[in-house]
């Protein structure tokens, strides 16, 4: 039995290769799992508590949790079972926002993680007429706890009323509303169907060489991201157990303790762990700090299937035995495989993890292509560095001819919910428009160069694509955050915040004195002279026109909660340029 839709991939494992802990969570410091029969069970039991409760075919279900949890993939499958859409809902947004989803939604009824989302969702729940309930993960005061389902399944006589619930739901129906949070304007809900996610599991699963059954995986990127939810779904195609780290905090204890073979990754991310990693190195002495920097620059020439010659795979061999396997032990000691999406991955990041062992499998796509387009894959050679690989099977694309990507195939969404005439703007004839720009090589590696909405001209009408620069200039450790300006300017210019914990590290080991602040720091001429000869080391790998000459430092820190980033931790660049409009003003004065 192929699966065809979402509850099948359980189904498909307890069939296939049921496992005795197919996924689980940390309580109280302790893992505990669900095996294969029994998270099927859980999931018959919601169903049978939600139908008593009247939920039917087409009926909206939101989650809203601030970790991934059983619960949630629990919920998720008792309500898939029924024909109802769910819909998750990022735990970091306002209440209002909250509002705003679940009232355009019309969901019923609405799962949180924790008290901080309850008290949140509190504030607007009153106005939300959909709304008949709302149930918790946690034990807290004034919220039904959502193992009153289970025993209300448990009670009920509605199972044969779910099977043929169960039976009713068609691959082409409506599975689930993702919000997607969006750089500005008001979040659009991407409707993808049963099959549209289930045919980007399969196709994806082909890429991703992990042993079924034997595997392990820790999960942290939210699950109301398509991305992540798509691999939860993946892990239980290819019976991977699943563990579900605390929080972003915990990441590096439950990497020791799980010892996963595969994780996935944003750049940003990856990027923070290799900055740490490197800041190590300068704490070694003598001869073990010029290994650690002779390993991490033979890492940052690597190219794969031994392009390098046999010399060069005879130092990676020394490299990886002296200081790569001790990455590796940081990172579990099992990690082969890290899939990285979301945004552009610097290709320094791809080459110094792998040539550590850490293959780092770059994918391309969005929410409204569930999400996969495009992934690297280490086999016959199909990964290429620089590139997000070549189209998954099944799925077209072609460049128009203004370079924008353009994607066709079961993984494009059915529309925007409520919004047909959005959906016609992005749509030609079965063709989605991705809004990104690119180019498909001689041998199928497809590459992103730039989002087409945030291109611009400068005033002597020269094209600057600003993500292309900004991934270069954040290989400065001194850099956390970049955002390229100066549409209509002369040239483009720079707002940065600067990597706080890294400069404070600096000023220590430099016996340097900033001043008691950040504000202060960033107004250092030493600190301000060290990220301009990193810039200006950067620039050399631009043309003249889009070389960044002037830029200016935030004293505070871009964050989700401050307005700056979207929740999978985008640039918002209109809401960066208006905060900062005072800084930009001063660059172009």
């Amino acid at each position: 039995m192929q699966p065809t839709r979402l509850f099948d991939f359980i189904e498909f494992q307890r069939q296939q290769r049921p496992l005795e802990n197919t996924i689980n969570t940390k309580y109280n410091g302790t893992w505990e799992g669900l095996s294969s029969q029994a998270f099927y069970d859980q999931g018959q039991l919601i169903s049978n508590a939600l139908h008593q409760m009247g939920i039917k075919k087409g009926d909206k279900i939101a989650l809203i949790s601030s970790n991934n949890r059983t619960e949630w993939a629990v919920v998720d499958l008792g309500a898939l079972q029924l024909g109802a859409v769910t819909v998750p809902i990022y735990p970091t947004i306002t209440a209002e926002e909250y509002k705003y989803i679940l009232e355009h939604s019309e969901s019923q009824y609405c799962f949180v993680s924790d008290q901080e989302v309850y008290d949140k969702l509190k504030k607007v729940q009153k106005e939300i007429k959909t709304l008949k309930g709302v149930y918790c993960f946690d034990t807290i005061s004034g919220c039904t706890h959502w193992s009153s389902l289970l025993e209300k399944g448990a009670k009920s006589n509605h199972q044969e009323a779910v099977e043929t619930a169960k039976k009713a739901v068609a691959p082409e129906d409506l599975a689930t509303i993702i919000y997607t949070s969006g750089t500005t304007g008001t979040p659009k809900g991407v409707m993808l169907s049963h099959n549209n996610v289930v045919s980007n599991v399969i196709a994806s699963a082909e890429r991703l060489p992990l042993e079924r059954g034997k595997s392990t995986a820790l999960s942290f990127l939210p699950l109301c991201h398509i991305y992540e939810r798509v691999i939860l779904y993946f892990y239980l195609y290819l019976s991977i157990r699943i563990y579900f780290a605390e929080s972003l905090e915990t990441i590096s204890d439950n990497l020791k303790e799980v010892k996963p073979n595969m994780m996935t990754a944003v750049p940003r991310l990856l990027e923070k762990v290799y900055d740490k990693i490197y800041a190590r190195g300068a704490e070694l002495s003598g001869i073990k700090q010029k290994l650690f920097y002779w390993a991490v620059d033979l890492g940052l020439q690597y190219q794969p299937y031994g392009k390098n010659g046999v010399w060069y795979e005879f130092k990676l061999k020394i490299a990886r035995k002296l200081i790569f396997s001790k990455w590796q032990e940081a990172l579990g000691g099992n990690l082969s495989i890290i899939a990285s999406g979301s945004a552009p991955l610097q290709p320094r990041l791809a080459q110094v993890f792998t040539a550590a062992g850490m293959a780092i499998m770059e994918g391309y796509g969005l929410t409204e292509t569930s999400p996969v387009i495009s992934v690297n894959d280490m086999r016959n050679n199909g990964f290429r560095i620089g590139t997000v690989g070549k189209v998954i099977s099944g799925v077209t694309v072609k460049i128009a001819d203004d370079g924008e990507i353009l994607c066709k195939g079961p993984n494009v969404m059915q529309g925007y919910y409520k919004n047909p005439e959005l959906t016609k703007e992005v749509m030609t004839g079965d063709y989605f428009h991705t809004g990104d720009i690119g180019e498909i090589d001689a041998d199928g590696f497809l590459r992103i160069t730039d989002r087409k909405k945030e291109m611009f001209k400068t005033s002597g009408g020269k094209y600057i694509a600003p993500a292309l620069i900004e991934g270069v200039m954040k290989q400065s450790l001194f850099i956390e955050q970049i955002m390229v300006v100066g549409e209509a300017q002369k040239m483009p210019a720079a707002i940065i915040q600067p990597n706080f914990e890294y400069i404070a590290e600096w000023q220590k080991e430099g016996s340097i004195d900033l001043g008691k602040s950040q504000a202060d720091w960033i107004t250092n001429s030493k600190l301000v002279a060290a990220i301009a000869a990193d810039i200006e080391k950067h620039n050399s790998q631009f043309g003249k026109w889009e070389q960044i000459k002037k830029f200016e430092l935030t004293p505070e820190a871009w964050s989700i909660d401050g307005g700056h980033l979207t929740p999978t931790m985008k640039l918002k660049r209109k809401v960066i340029q208006k905060k900062y409009q005072h800084l930009i003003d001063k660059i172009y004065a």
